[in-house]
């Protein structure tokens, strides 16, 4: 594991603990519902470390669906024309 892979994981492991520890804090408190989207936040960094950015960065540069854009692509050309019938 690479040492900013270890950054990431790390990161998301202060944001779950922080969250956490504020939903412990604020018991009935709608403040609570903020703060468990920061801990699934921080539990994702914690499980996908760098690569969580990455398909971030990604998805912000219009390349999110890159992959999905290639199958349909593959699929319309192989598919058989029925025009011709």
């Amino acid at each position: 594991m690479t040492r900013r892979d270890m950054l990431w994981r790390g990161a998301g492991l202060v944001l779950a603990a922080a969250a956490c520890t504020g939903a412990v804090l604020l018991d009935d408190s709608p403040l609570v519902i903020p703060l468990f989207v920061v801990a699934l936040i921080g539990l994702t960094l914690i499980i996908n470390g760098k690569r969580a950015a990455t398909a971030l960065h990604a998805e912000r540069r219009g390349h999110g669906h890159t992959a999905e854009a290639i199958h349909a692509e593959r699929v319309r050309r192989h598919r058989p024309d029925r025009s011709r019938s």
